[in-house]
């Protein structure tokens, strides 16, 4: 059994009485505070860093809002010393590895992202923000729209010039506004966005969900 038990109420900011609801508040507003896409011009020593807490902030979020997860570890809370209890990430990284089974398979994460057993930190954030970054995904990466675009513009024009390109570019565009809406997950898209795009996100998550900007 490992020495250190990851304190994910101390991760999350949060008494261990903590209602679901609370859990969920909290982890948003950890989780926005962590994300290292917001740091666009980060050294990698300062990105890998935030990179270990986000993780680690997903690691609380994921076993403490379930409830057979959390009762299993409040069994483990309770049986350690203030001492024995650490908000390090590393010790979270540690605690998966040896107790992954305790939880089973995560859910939505990418094969081979994390150990087994770990949630994925970008899809655990997807996920919970699902509502909110929905319509900045859509907005900031209209990828098909896009592609169809240029695509019917070509087409149009070999057939019939510049009405052609015209009137094939908005049919292709309307075509990919459907594939952009129906084709891909929430925490797919935000994934493959570039750093300054999430940025962006993320600033205007903060304003929705902490009241102010991220720096």
């Amino acid at each position: 059994m490992a020495s250190t038990l990851p304190d994910y109420y101390a991760f999350l900011g949060i008494p261990q009485t903590a209602t679901q609801e609370e859990v969920r508040i909290a982890y948003r507003k950890e989780s926005l505070k962590t994300h290292p896409d917001r740091l666009v011009n980060a050294t990698p020593e300062e990105k890998r860093k935030a990179t270990e807490k986000f993780q680690a902030v997903a690691d609380a979020y994921y076993v403490l809002s379930d409830a057979t997860r959390r009762k299993e570890y409040d069994a483990l809370y309770s049986t350690r010393t203030h001492q024995e209890k650490a908000d390090d990430p590393n010790a979270s990284s540690n605690f998966f590895s040896q107790f992954a089974s305790m939880f089973g398979a995560s859910t939505g994460a990418q094969p081979g992202a994390t150990p087994p057993g770990r949630p994925d930190a970008d899809y655990v954030f997807a996920d919970v923000f699902d509502e909110l970054l929905r319509p900045e995904v859509q907005r900031h990466a209209p990828w098909w729209s896009w592609t169809g675009a240029v695509c019917g513009a070509g087409l149009g024009f070999i057939v019939a010039n510049v009405p052609g390109l015209m009137v094939g570019a908005y049919a292709g565009n309307r075509l990919g506004s459907i594939r952009d809406a129906k084709g891909k997950s929430v925490a797919a898209v935000f994934s493959q966005l570039g750093g300054d795009q999430k940025a962006q996100i993320l600033r205007a998550l903060a304003m929705k969900v902490l009241g102010t900007t991220l720096g």
